[in-house]
């Protein structure tokens, strides 16, 4: 009779794989003996994100009615370009790619919060009505008030702000569960595009026209004014997001759970909650609500690192990817002020959201 054989890491004992046998992970040591875990799979694929969003950036840069190679259009960068190359790449091309990077990584980073806040892959801002309460706020400025740019982008921070508090204070019972905020943020949203249509039939042919371009989500016309500001909140957010990834990830177990690990629940929920719906305002504020990169790039992170929990760093790398990679696409297929960039992250979206609806219902959790 053969001895009993010990199953390999990632195979069950009939031979067959269980899934996990891939997952690596490194542990490194400080000399003051703190050690922290490092997940190398997750690690390789947020480089790997992110010299993606770099590198389509760079392509990007060179894209338009004055082509620059790739080659030239880092050298630009890098101070050596003629006098033409600089003035169209560093007064032009980079803010726009500049928006189009912070905007993606801060829908990507907002999405993560919101899915793992809910534990529901639906938690999205621009499904449970965060998106829709920013786009209220500045159609009140464009259409009531003529507001300028920089009005618009306030309008858009205080209603992202007033919705966010109005959601969490109706879903709030003893707390907050997953599918109550979802269910509350999908009302939100059903109300609050109610009273945008509403603002847009009683607005002037300009400002109707104005709100309707801002609304589906644009990075043409792009400037510096709107770099430094958004530059500016992901700053201050993204390391308190990052801070609290533990936090989050324990919270996915549940509040029973996270409490027993000594988890401040009520607090790392609504400090968790504030950031994101300030990272989702901005990014609205500097480009308008930009359709579905916020669902989708949590998603995506997830299913590239195969790791639990919310993947905060691959989700914003994710996300600045698809964005800049999205305007690129819309400037090959449609010239470089044709179409908005919502308009082809709004159909690509859609198509992903339908999958994961069937995906939802044929495991049951729908």
């Amino acid at each position: 009779m053969a001895p009993a054989r010990t199953p390999a890491p990632g195979q069950r004992p009939d031979g067959g794989s269980t899934g996990r046998g891939h997952r690596r992970s490194a542990t490194l040591r400080t000399r003051g003996g703190l050690s922290v875990r490092v997940d190398v799979r997750a690690s390789l694929v947020g480089l790997a994100l992110t010299t993606l969003a770099l590198a389509m950036g760079v392509v990007l840069i060179g894209t338009g009615d004055y082509p620059i190679g790739f080659a030239d259009a880092v050298r630009t960068l890098l101070g050596d370009g003629t006098v033409a190359q600089d003035y169209v790449v560093r007064e032009l091309r980079l803010p726009r790619v500049l928006v189009a990077l912070l905007v993606g990584a801060a829908l990507g980073l907002a999405g993560a919060v919101f899915q793992s806040l809910a534990r529901n892959p639906l938690g999205s801002p621009d499904v449970i009505g965060f998106g829709q309460g920013s786009a209220a706020g500045a159609l009140t400025v464009i259409v009531l008030f003529q507001g300028t740019s920089a009005q618009v982008a306030a309008g858009a921070v205080l209603g992202g702000l007033l919705t966010g508090l109005a959601v969490y204070a109706l879903a709030w019972r003893r707390g907050i569960q997953g599918y109550r905020l979802v269910l509350v943020g999908i009302g939100a949203a059903a109300m609050l595009s109610a009273v945008n249509g509403y603002l847009l039939t009683k607005a002037e042919l300009v400002d109707a026209a104005r709100a309707v371009v801002w609304l589906t989500g644009s990075l043409n016309g792009r400037d510096w004014d709107q770099v430094w500001p958004l530059l500016l909140v992901c700053a201050v957010l993204v390391p308190v997001v990052i801070g609290h990834a533990r936090a989050l990830r324990m919270l996915e177990l549940g509040d029973d759970s996270a409490y027993a690990l000594g988890i401040r629940v009520e607090r790392t929920r609504l400090v968790m909650l504030l950031a994101a719906v300030l990272l989702t305002a901005a990014a609205t504020a500097a480009a308008g609500p930009v359709a579905f990169v916020a669902l989708t790039s949590p998603q995506l992170a997830r299913r590239l690192t195969r790791s639990p929990g919310p993947n905060l760093l691959p989700a914003a790398c994710m996300g600045a990817a698809l964005l800049v990679t999205a305007d690129w696409g819309t400037q090959r297929a449609f010239g470089a002020d044709q179409l908005p960039v919502g308009v082809l992250t709004g159909m690509l979206g859609g198509t992903y959201l339908l999958w994961l609806l069937v995906a939802e219902r044929r495991a049951g959790r729908i």
